[in-house]
């Protein structure tokens, strides 16, 4: 006699069901609000959840190890670790912006950012020195279209 596994099915209704559903699946699941994002993350998290509820989820041992690495990125510093690090460029990219007829440079470091030899703490705080005006920096140089909220 075989079992029928109803997570590879659960799975792939997932790819099928619509934003609603998924956001119902999400309210069971968590106990909360799904967050705004987007349909994607919706998925993998609802995935992930559905496995981890059935098959178990980390181990103790890897947690702890977890915590400890995010410990020595971030020092325990809260608003560090709220930072998604896919949300920053790599450290010594190199972000050019002609503003007025003029090439600007800003390098990305470890910290925050270098322009003309100084450091500042935001591209926000670049994008004001260079135009006179606030500025998202992050729409100023290009790596987020002001239109979304991606």
């Amino acid at each position: 006699m075989t079992t029928h596994d109803p997570i590879p099915a659960r799975l792939a209704a997932l790819k099928t069901a619509k934003t609603p559903e998924l956001k119902k699946q999400w309210r069971e699941l968590f106990d909360s609000e799904p967050p705004a994002f987007n349909r994607r993350y919706l998925e993998s998290r609802i995935a992930y959840r559905i496995q981890e509820l059935s098959l178990g989820g980390l181990k103790p041992s890897t947690i702890e190890r977890l915590e400890a690495l995010g410990e020595q990125l971030d020092g325990g510093n809260m608003l560090v670790r709220r930072n998604r690090a896919d949300d920053r460029p790599i450290v010594g990219t190199r972000l050019i912006r002609e503003w007025q007829g003029v090439e600007h440079t800003v390098t990305v470091l470890a910290d925050g950012f270098e322009w003309q030899g100084r450091p500042y703490k935001s591209l926000s705080s670049v994008a004001r020195a260079i135009t006179g005006t606030r500025w998202n920096g992050w729409i100023f140089f290009g790596l987020k279209n002001h239109r979304s909220r991606t």
